[in-house]
């Protein structure tokens, strides 16, 4: 791989890392209100996948959202100024942290419900087929979401109707606090794949610049029209489910084991071997830090929102 591709994927995930250590900033001094799902030890995924698609492919986000977003190229200030509900923010502060959404980027939104955004991606595959369109939909879920209805639901409709669509499950080793081997007996959850008759495989999800490489043959089969994917990506997140979770339940020895694999140590070990120089790493790393740093000091001067405004827009509805 290049050392051009290498320096995109870190700067995505160096991005995600340094803006959900913004974010858990602002929550502590009161900025940021509700639930906050931090993203930390995960941004390989999000950074590999999307960086295999076209900016008119679509994504469809979970609770622990805002990597995907990032990785979808968002604006990283109205992203802050939507979790510190503020008038500019991606959704005018109404959706929050649990629900940034874009549709001119095609990011058809976060969902506060486990799996709740499947049935939107294969929504959004049928409406593609139908236009006869050669757009991909990313459907990322969680691990819980492989327990629930629409799981079943969803993937089988997908696999029936042949859908462009490629479910990416995020396999963070838990679900909430309840282990994911307490759930499921299947120590790989993309042989379910196999239930409904389609391709499944399960990786390390810690790997950016692998992601990318094993995501070139799901994505050319969706683009053909070929059917959906079903991939687990195998990581372990850095902290409790919430920012108000002290993940107390998380072996010390297991998270550590994690961490000595973080997805930034990776892509920088990457960057090494493909002959970077540290002066090139150290210029995107302050580049990052500006633009974070810029993103807190936007949302914190934008405008609360008008109740005016959202009560004249409510009584259309």
């Amino acid at each position: 791989m290049d050392i051009a591709l290498l320096k995109k994927l870190y700067r995505t995930a160096l991005t995600i890392r340094r803006f959900e250590e913004a974010a858990i900033e602002q929550y502590r001094v009161g900025k940021i209100y509700g639930y906050l799902h931090p993203y930390l030890g995960e941004e390989a995924i999000a950074t590999g996948v999307v960086a295999t698609i076209r900016p008119d492919d679509y994504i469809v986000s979970t609770h622990r959202g805002h990597g995907h977003a990032i990785a979808k190229g968002h604006d990283v200030r109205l992203m802050m100024a939507e979790l510190m509900g503020k008038a500019n923010g991606y959704c005018k502060g109404r959706g929050g942290s649990m629900h940034v959404a874009d549709l001119k980027q095609n990011n058809l939104g976060a969902n506060g419900i486990v799996g709740g955004g499947m049935g939107f991606a294969a929504g959004a595959g049928l409406a593609i087929k139908q236009k006869g369109g050669d757009q991909v939909v990313i459907s990322f879920i969680s691990d819980g979401a492989v327990n629930n209805g629409i799981f079943l639901e969803t993937v089988n409709l997908a696999a029936i109707f042949h859908l462009p669509v490629i479910f990416v499950i995020e396999n963070n080793g838990y679900a909430a606090a309840t282990p994911v081997g307490t759930m499921n007996l299947q120590n790989d959850l993309s042989k379910y794949s196999e239930g409904f008759g389609i391709p499944g495989f399960s990786m390390d999800g810690n790997d950016a610049a692998a992601i990318y490489e094993a995501l070139q043959e799901p994505v050319k089969r969706a683009r053909n029209k070929q059917g959906p994917t079903l991939i687990e990506m195998k990581t372990f997140r850095h902290r409790g489910h919430h920012v108000n979770d002290p993940g107390a339940y998380m072996p010390q020895d297991v998270l550590e084991n994690w961490k000595r694999r973080d997805p930034l140590l990776v892509l920088k070990e990457h960057l090494k071997n493909a002959g970077a120089a540290d002066d090139e790493v150290q210029e995107i790393e302050a580049e990052v830090g500006e633009r974070i740093s810029e993103a807190v000091q936007f949302a914190l001067k934008s405008p609360d929102p008008d109740p005016v405004e959202f009560l004249a827009e409510i009584s259309k509805l």
